[in-house]
């Protein structure tokens, strides 16, 4: 059986991390649901560790209705103390209020016959697959990422800076970072 290699940051004793890397992590994955649910956590991530959010998951996703974009665009005032108050997540003002913003901007969208995904592929319509030697190589955020950015602000999104778009999209696999010795490349 051939040795598996993973990116660094995979390459753990932590289940959860590793579990992330090998199975999820630069994946190509254009559900709706999923979109909003890799949008939060992201924007929740900055400033943190991604270890952090993974452990928190399960607590945000029942803290944000499962990532409903429906439900989570109706929160009241009282659903923002609530979730201000919920230490399984992180109680972070900024972050809160743009996670509620964010699912008031794609409800809309829905409205309106429109869709995250075929918004994102108007970007980049075919996954881009980096080649990578190291770790280093990899960028926190590149053009791409920028023009993304700016034109999700552009539509009403909130906590969407260069750096969370580019982790973003890593994340959904319309950018593959896995270094080029990484079993789980593709």
């Amino acid at each position: 059986m051939p040795e598996i290699k993973r990116c660094s940051w995979g390459d753990t004793d932590d289940e959860l991390s590793r579990k992330y890397h090998d199975e999820e992590w630069g994946k190509f994955n254009l559900d709706e649901k999923y979109l909003y649910e890799m949008l939060v956590l992201e924007s929740f991530q900055s400033g943190l560790s991604w270890a952090t959010i993974l452990y928190k998951r399960e607590n945000f996703r029942h803290a944000f209705a499962d990532f409903d974009v429906e439900k989570v665009s109706k929160f009241t005032d009282a659903d923002f103390e609530r979730l201000m108050n919920d230490a399984g997540i992180i109680r972070n003002k900024l972050k809160i209020n743009a996670a509620i913003n964010n699912a008031q901007v794609l409800s809309n969208w829905h409205r309106n016959g429109n869709c995250f995904s075929t918004f994102l592929c108007e970007f980049i319509p075919n996954p881009i697959i980096h080649h990578f030697d190291s770790e280093s190589d990899v960028p926190a955020k590149n053009e791409l990422s920028a023009k993304i950015s700016k034109e999700m602000k552009k539509q009403g999104f909130k906590f969407v800076g260069p750096t969370t778009i580019y982790s973003f999209l890593q994340a959904v696999g319309l950018i593959n970072d896995h270094i080029e010795k990484c079993s789980f490349k593709y």
